[in-house]
């Protein structure tokens, strides 16, 4: 996504909206869909425009942005919420969240603090490598054109080794491909025009990583994780794992060789790109529910590690959030829903492959539809307080049964209470985190 100003909608230009008539709740959205607006209408909210009184804005990223811009000039009421930071993009742009993790990493390591441990690990070739113990959730990644010096480097220690490369700022599978040789890169930058140039913009980044080219495969096939993860607060952390995530699947059988190494049915688990293909299952959508993946693998692997790999997903989320909670804009009148792609490998190690700020809310399938619709209704449920009124002074501490289908990951506030009782409260389940 690109970070440059936008032009301030003409929606947004009043300087300060009129306070909010506390005897209903307005909504209003840029997205034309019925998941929100049926879900918002069932509760008896009243949809507006943008540019009349609203309680809840489910906008468009760069509408956010541009809401909160200095240009705009808008003071949000204290009944007055919306679906985004202001600067959610340090988490959601695939460079700034390496940039962000290596730096968390760091600050811990500096601060002598045990979660930055390292340890030495032979790989498969017989490299020896230094590898975090704790903090190991993202594959081996640089920034081009910035590392491309360290990339090689790296990429001359294991010669044999595949990367994918990924756009910093698109989506959905748009420009990623796979690297085996040093030359593919060079002719790939001639052929962008010299991208790896220092003086080109930041909108023409990459990221390059190392492939993960050991997935944990079902049916012979590739897929990674979905997870929707809603953050109310980065200072004090406060963030929830919706339970009804799902797996996304390749259409075709896994193949490393490298005749298919260009063949993205192979290696890219995006609906958007699968679709496409001629062996999509337009039944099922090429999706799993993330409970029947548990039931698998509890079936072939056992229940111990298979709930080992669901803590680790949980402390990948969690450390994920907490690096870049300290530059994140935290902003008493934002919320957010994450899309978190996690690819499992087949040692059962979970690997964060990156963070969308708008996952899709495009229904595949039966089933997908109602599982967005229960996700909207469930986040609408957590943010806003028990009268049902949208509040920026709350304290965000929904009451349990307002959950719904979301478990509580962390909430840093609750952790500090010394009166909580972690061994009973749900609040607490991940307080070792």
């Amino acid at each position: 996504m690109a970070l440059e100003s936008k032009k301030i909608p003409s929606t947004l230009k009043k300087c300060s909206p009129a306070v909010p008539d506390k005897s209903r709740v307005t909504y209003c959205t840029d997205l034309d869909k019925s998941v929100i607006t049926t879900t918002l209408d069932r509760r008896g909210w009243q949809q507006v425009a943008p540019d009349e009184d609203w309680n809840i804005y489910w906008s468009f990223t760069a509408n956010c942005r541009t809401l909160f811009s200095i240009e705009a000039g808008y003071r949000m009421h204290d009944n007055q919420m919306i679906n985004h930071f202001p600067n959610h993009y340090e988490l959601t742009r695939k460079d700034l969240l390496v940039k962000n993790i290596k730096r968390y990493r760091k600050e811990l390591e500096k601060e002598g603090n045990p979660l930055a441990e390292k340890s030495e690990v032979t790989l498969p070739n017989g490299q020896v490598t230094t590898r975090y113990v704790h903090l190991d959730i993202i594959p081996v990644t640089f920034v081009l054109p910035a590392d491309y010096n360290m990339f090689v480097e790296e990429y001359r220690k294991s010669p044999q080794s595949t990367w994918i490369m990924k756009p910093c700022g698109k989506s959905q599978g748009a420009g990623i491909f796979l690297i085996n040789k040093l030359s593919k890169l060079k002719k790939w930058s001639r052929e962008a025009k010299s991208l790896l140039q220092p003086q080109l913009g930041s909108k023409e980044t990459y990221v390059i990583s190392r492939y993960i080219d050991n997935p944990l495969l079902i049916g012979g096939k590739k897929f990674d994780l979905r997870l929707y993860v809603l953050v109310t607060s980065f200072r004090p952390l406060k963030a929830y794992l919706f339970q009804h995530g799902f797996c996304r699947f390749c259409t075709v059988k896994y193949d490393t060789s490298v005749t298919e190494l260009d063949n993205m049915y192979v290696h890219l688990t995006n609906v958007s790109v699968q679709k496409h293909g001629g062996d999509y299952n337009s039944l099922h959508g090429g999706k799993m529910s993330i409970q029947n993946l548990r039931l698998y693998l509890e079936g072939t692997r056992g229940r111990a590690v298979t709930d080992k790999l669901f803590s680790e997903v949980n402390w990948l989320i969690v450390h994920s959030l907490k690096a870049v909670a300290p530059v994140m804009a935290n902003d008493r009148h934002c919320f957010e829903c994450y899309g978190y792609d996690i690819i499992i490998d087949n040692n059962l190690k979970p690997w964060l492959v990156e963070v969308n700020a708008s996952p899709s809310l495009q229904s595949t399938t039966h089933s997908d539809r109602i599982l967005k619709y229960k996700l909207i209704d469930n986040i609408i449920s957590v943010v806003v307080p028990k009268d049902g009124m949208p509040d920026a002074r709350w304290n965000k501490i929904p009451e349990e049964d307002a959950l719904g289908d979301f478990d509580l990951l962390i909430d840093e506030e609750l952790i500090e209470r010394e009166d909580s009782n972690p061994r009973n409260s749900k609040y607490h389940r991940f307080k070792q985190l």
